[in-house]
């Protein structure tokens, strides 16, 4: 037992091939041997014990008790019928051709039904074969009525009156004779054909009767046609209008209201009886024929439409239409068939072994196999491995790491493939646990970890999507962070009255304006930062810089050079100095006419001895102004 799809409904696979093409007996029966007793292989069990033929499986059925499950295969041609509270193979009885289709007449096995490809059908009893009656022609399908006890055999070709009708043949098995055929158009027959059809004949090709509403018998053709007949009048009351390719697969609901239909091209159909226009129209996305379609109905009353062609089965949600789960075994597909009440999928096969898959979100299990509901829960409970199918791939350093490399071409628990080596699970979990002694109780702490962070997650984190600032969304929603359940209809998100702000692109809010970077001075906007305030030399004063606030605006950073601005003097270059060498070069005129000082200044120098001869210092020239600031760079000149 293993999961087969992972997914949002998981599919588990409980019996069936793995591969597609079956291993030889003698193989088989030593890798059986071989594993007899491994750890492995004792966790392994047979859900019904040979449920499997030698080549491939035609059909499958179960019982409408629920204790007997036939199916019928070939080669050589036989059916078997297992009994599910035995969990077994009861009996296997060999048949002169090949089965195409069988039914079961009763509650149980005891009265089956079988049309075999030799235009025969074939009455069985637990005893035998009871009779075998012939057909005039080739049939492909069978339905029962169980009203009147009449047998419906849909049939290749047209009649012989020249009609150009094809005939459902209507076997009475109450008085044991032939009644008259119903007439079904399926567009005539090629000329010179005969009464068993050519290749491209027109033929009835499969039928389906409401039993418990309305009982209304359907009948799809190769046209792409559905006639209706009622069996009290033994009349066609509708015709629904032609389809894309052959009908090739028909169901009613539970209820009788609506039909599926399947078509040879891989089209899916859903009509209500009362409408001619589909209310579901799907594609199974193969384009191969539609071989099964099963209405089934889950235990919170969902209802659900399987559909199935030789490639993969898929179950559609019918009220929306979307695909609910989709099941893809390894072999073709022949039949399919739903355990009633249950979630139990069986398949007949080209494979040796037939599939059994099992689908918890169904329905629980049978009660034959009610242990599959602990199984699943345990499974699900477990953390998945990193091997696959007992093996983890490992590179050559990581194989120096663990100490491996001397057994590389030793031994067959490492096997070369591409770039590195696949290694024995088991191998590799004690060389792991060799190299490091402290690896489970490492990986339990990750595994809690893990947990820890994945509940937390879950707890705090919930994102809504806008149209308009969604970072102002974002911001709502990580207030809710200290709260048990985060909801994202809650507060401004979910007022009516501040709709407009995450729909509107007039309320966005720009980042970048003074207004914003005025109210949130501590944002950031990537890309943007605001200028700072210049400083006028002689003023003091504080100016916003207004004049250039255009070329300012969205400046990037390393553009930007903070600086101090001295004004011009009568024409002269601009000269940037500190403010402590402005302070020290102010003349003595100017700090005598300063009224208040600012400040404290200190004057600290080295005196030096006189120098003889020194040159006395020239007067200053004619009408130069006494405040003017000496060109010379000596500070103490004057002092």
């Amino acid at each position: 037992m293993k999961l087969t799809n992972p997914g949002a409904v998981p599919v588990y696979t409980v019996a069936g091939p793995s591969t597609a093409r079956p291993l030889p007996d003698w193989l088989a029966r030593r890798r059986k041997r071989s594993s007899k007793y491994d750890a492995d292989s004792l966790n392994n069990f047979e859900l019904l014990q040979e449920f499997e033929f030698e080549e491939a499986s035609n059909c499958v059925r179960a019982s409408d008790d629920g204790n007997w499950i036939m199916s019928s295969g070939t080669y050589k041609p036989q059916f078997h019928v297992h009994s599910t509270q035995e969990l077994s193979l009861s009996f296997a009885r060999h048949t002169k051709s090949e089965n195409t289709t069988f039914l079961m007449l009763g509650s149980d096995y005891t009265k089956s039904l079988h049309l075999q490809n030799d235009r025969s059908l074939e009455f069985h009893t637990p005893m035998g074969c009871h009779y075998e009656v012939r057909l005039p022609r080739f049939g492909r399908d069978l339905a029962y009525l169980r009203q009147s006890t009449e047998v419906l055999v849909p049939s290749v070709g047209v009649s012989s009156d020249g009609s150009g009708f094809g005939e459902v043949f209507r076997l009475d098995l109450e008085r044991g004779q032939f009644l008259r055929p119903w007439q079904v158009d399926v567009g005539g027959d090629d000329s010179g054909s005969g009464l068993q059809g050519g290749i491209n004949a027109g033929a009835v090709n499969v039928a389906t009767v409401a039993e418990r509403t309305h009982g209304l018998c359907a009948f799809g053709t190769s046209i792409g046609t559905v006639e209706f007949y009622d069996p009290r009048s033994n009349g066609r009351v509708a015709v629904l209008g032609s389809q894309d390719g052959e009908v090739t697969a028909l169901d009613y609901s539970d209820d009788g209201l609506s039909l599926a239909l399947g078509t040879s091209t891989g089209q899916i159909r859903v009509f209500d009886l009362r409408n001619p226009r589909p209310l579901m129209k799907k594609d199974q996305g193969m384009g191969n024929p539609i071989k099964n379609l099963i209405h089934i109905k889950t235990p919170t009353e969902e209802r659900k439409l399987l559909s199935a062609d030789k490639r993969i089965i898929k179950i559609w949600d019918e009220q929306t239409g979307d695909l609910w789960t989709s099941v893809e075994p390894m072999v073709d597909l022949n039949h399919v068939t739903h355990i009633k009440d249950s979630g139990m999928i069986l398949t007949a096969n080209e494979g040796k072994q037939m599939h059994c898959f099992f689908i918890p979100s169904l329905g629980l299990a049978p009660k034959w196999c009610g242990f599959l509901d602990n199984l699943v829960h345990e499974m699900e409970t477990e953390t998945p491995t990193e091997t696959y199918d007992n093996y983890k791939f490992l590179t050559k350093p990581e194989l120096k790491t663990l100490s491996l490399e001397h057994l590389i071409g030793k031994t067959n628990l490492l096997r070369p493939y591409m770039h590195g080596y696949f290694v024995a699970a088991k191998l590799y979990d004690q060389a792991r646990l060799i190299a490091n002694p402290y690896i489970w109780e490492e990986e339990r702490a990750k595994r809690v970890r893990e947990k820890v962070e994945k509940e937390r997650a879950s707890r705090i984190r919930g994102t809504k999507k806008v149209k308009v600032n969604q970072k102002l969304a974002d911001k709502i929603l990580s207030r809710q962070e200290k709260r048990e359940k985060v909801d994202t209809e809650a507060g401004v998100l979910g007022d009516s009255r501040f709709g407009k702000i995450f729909e509107d692109e007039e309320f966005k809010v720009d980042e970048t304006s003074h207004e914003f970077r005025a109210l949130n001075p501590s944002t950031k906007v990537p890309g943007f930062e605001s200028q700072d305030v210049r400083i006028d030399k002689d003023s003091g004063d504080e100016s916003d810089g207004s004049e250039d606030e255009s070329e300012i605006r969205g400046k990037p950073k390393e553009d930007v050079v903070m600086q101090v601005s001295s004004s011009r003097v009568q024409g002269g270059q601009i000269k940037d100095t500190a403010f402590g060498s402005r302070a020290q070069k102010q003349t003595r005129a100017s700090r005598t006419k300063t009224s208040e000082i600012v400040g404290e200044q200190q004057v600290t120098f080295v005196p030096q001895s006189k120098k003889k001869g020194k040159p006395e210092p020239e007067p200053a020239p004619a009408g130069r102004r006494e405040d003017r600031r000496s060109a010379s760079t000596n500070t103490f000149r004057r002092i």
